[in-house]
């Protein structure tokens, strides 16, 4: 089927095209994004792989795989808009009020969070290998080091494959690899299954006190070394006092007016979109740790809505 429709495909047949690469897309999507940190990125990138895929099937011979090939060039289309684009973090926004100054800097601002709803339907996809952990601290790599490790350890492809991808050697993907694994930080937390009755529980007491402006409850659900990042604001709030500070203070500024909240999920994770006064207020992940919440990651930017099924206004 795969040849015929390679042949088809080769003489201008732009359906036979499409069936030839409609099953990787989601796939795609997903390892563009892990590279790129950030979902429409992710999609221009996978687009013009598409294109760059059509316009070279006359040089495609045919000796890999389609989904190895289609994966040479995502990649490739990935490092370079690393490379022409640079990591310049995205205007911050200001808080309305008078902010406590924050326990750390974030050093990812650009980072987004990935619809569960666009995630491939595979049983190999492992839940660690997207939460907003792993993906932030694929950010912080050298490009090359990020994509031998995802190539390697998330694919799953042997050193050869990965180096043939990265048009280098063997040899230099092992030693980029061992180095991304050194410096990759470890993964500590330990979810509840995704979708339990304990996840349900915990997301809904998070944010039942939260809507509410109850801090006291809402520290009380949080681990000692948690912490509230709000990209792209650079700002981040490490433990309970920092993060109910900050709570404080937002909720004293609203004098009263309350959010409502939308459930949906990001990144393998529960998370909910907020609204105040039925405007978007920005869109909650939550990261949890057996029974209490180890990192609550809002994001102010309400373009992200439609990609996660929410309305632009609620309430």
């Amino acid at each position: 089927m795969t040849s015929a429709l390679l042949t088809r495909a080769r003489a201008g047949d732009q359906d036979a095209f499409a069936r030839l690469v409609d099953p990787f897309q989601r796939e795609l999507r997903l390892h563009c994004y892990r590279l790129l940190g950030r979902l429409p990125d992710a999609e221009d990138a996978v687009q013009e792989t598409l294109l760059a895929a059509w316009r070279g099937l006359p040089e495609f011979e045919g000796r890999a795989s389609v989904r190895g090939w289609l994966y040479r060039i995502a990649t490739r289309r990935c490092l370079n808009a690393i490379r022409d684009a640079g990591r310049r973090p995205p205007l911050a926004p200001v808080p309305p009020f008078d902010a406590p100054e924050p326990t750390r800097h974030n050093e990812v601002p650009w980072l987004q969070p990935y619809p569960d709803a666009l995630l491939p339907e595979s049983a190999y996809l492992r839940r660690e290998q997207v939460e907003l952990a792993f993906v932030e601290a694929l950010q912080q790599l050298p490009p090359r080091q990020t994509a031998a490790l995802v190539l390697c350890d998330v694919l799953g492809l042997p050193l050869a494959e990965a180096a043939e991808l990265l048009d280098t050697s063997a040899t230099a993907v092992k030693g980029t690899l061992q180095r991304a694994r050194s410096t990759l930080r470890a993964r500590t937390t330990q979810p509840p299954p995704a979708g339990s009755q304990e996840e349900r529980d915990l997301t809904e007491r998070f944010a039942a006190a939260f809507v509410a402006d109850d801090v006291e409850a809402v520290i009380a659900l949080l681990t000692d070394d948690a912490w509230l990042a709000m990209p792209p604001a650079p700002h981040q709030y490490v433990g309970a006092a920092a993060v109910a500070g900050f709570l404080h203070a937002s909720a004293g500024w609203r004098a009263g007016r309350r959010y409502t909240q939308r459930p949906t999920r990001a990144n393998g994770q529960p998370a909910f979109g907020l609204y105040l006064d039925g405007a978007p207020a920005g869109l909650v992940v939550l990261t949890l740790d057996g029974d209490r919440i180890a990192a609550v990651t809002r994001f102010m930017d309400d373009t992200l809505y439609p990609w996660f099924g929410l309305p632009r206004a609620f309430g």
